[in-house]
């Protein structure tokens, strides 16, 4: 476990905790037609962002997927103004023009939640080259999944961010599928970390359900791009507990697998971690739980309670070049 102490086990389960509360409210809400668009849920994963967060700052910028609320939430968004982006409000971070997919906020670093597949890579390659021409000891987090791994964007970005040696952490969330198509179907390797050699760049893979370990990798990546030695490729092997988006079934998905991966719960884990450890006990979890819950159940409310956007203002923020 390295140097992680009881305050960062404890700050990592309420982040972890409010990824999970707030996408299985997310679900609920779909399910009963009360959101509209889609959603891609991050259950399963929330390690992984909160793992590599922990050592970013508001100057680091991140660039997330279209399975982006884990990454916004630890990377410090508040789940009401993203919750009431889900409802399409005005007081939502995109005004509700954005939806689930393209959540951003540029004060906190957060480049934007992106519907399509490997276009973060090339954006945080520019964000890494704005810090390194800056001169602002910043860093940028590039998170995608297995499958942008095959796309060209991914490529060109590894490369160009090699050669310039650019401040940028390339972190792969393996959740073993492409939409529904197993990873063993769609790449003829294991380990997508296998792919950093080909640039000359360090690459690890990881247990994504450990926290712990997700921190200590990339904390040691990003003091390597703090210090101007380039970028690195972690690939954090993980699951995602519902189907590609809510409503799709993952009747792909091999149960047995299902059930194997539910058993590796990155919060089950980091629980009962703490209590072996005797950082907390099981009335202390609960006070969380019931904590981190208020705050939903407060984000649903604020959200709907809040206006609908007027039909006035239709064409205003929008870019047409």
């Amino acid at each position: 476990m390295g140097d992680v102490t009881k305050e960062q086990l404890l700050d990592f389960y309420k982040t972890m905790l409010t990824i999970r509360k707030f996408e299985d409210k997310a679900a609920e809400l779909f399910a009963a037609g009360r959101l509209p668009g889609f959603v891609h849920l991050y259950s399963g994963e929330e390690a992984v962002a909160a793992g590599v967060c922990a050592s970013l700052t508001n100057k680091d910028y991140i660039t997330s997927t279209h399975r982006g609320h884990g990454h916004l939430i630890a990377k410090g968004g508040q789940v009401d103004k993203m919750m009431a982006e889900l409802f399409a409000k005005v007081t939502g971070y995109c005004k509700g023009r954005g939806g689930s997919m393209h959540i951003a906020d540029v004060e906190l670093g957060i480049l934007g939640a992106n519907g399509i597949v490997g276009a973060g890579q090339p954006i945080a390659v520019g964000a890494a080259f704005a810090n390194q021409y800056l001169k602002n000891d910043a860093v940028s987090v590039c998170f995608f999944g297995d499958a942008a791994s095959n796309r060209g964007t991914f490529h060109e970005a590894l490369n160009l961010a090699s050669v310039w040696k650019l401040p940028v952490i390339f972190v792969c969330e393996n959740n073993r599928f492409g939409i529904s198509m197993n990873q063993k179907d769609h790449m003829n390797i294991v380990d997508v970390s296998q792919r950093a050699i080909s640039y000359g760049i360090p690459g690890v893979t990881i247990d994504g359900n450990d926290v712990a370990a997700v921190y200590e990798t990339a904390k040691d990546a990003i003091s390597r791009a703090r210090k101007g030695e380039g970028p690195s490729l972690i690939e954090c092997k993980t699951w995602r507990h519902y189907g590609h988006f809510q409503g799709d079934a993952g009747l792909y998905k091999d149960a047995q697998e299902q059930e194997e991966w539910l058993k590796k719960d990155p919060i089950l884990k980091l629980e009962e971690k703490l209590k072996v450890l005797k950082f907390a006990k099981d009335t202390e979890l609960k006070e969380i739980q019931q904590q981190i819950q208020g705050q939903i159940d407060a984000a649903v409310e604020f959200a709907e309670s809040s206006p609908e956007p007027s039909p006035e203002d239709v064409l205003a923020d929008v870019y047409a070049p």
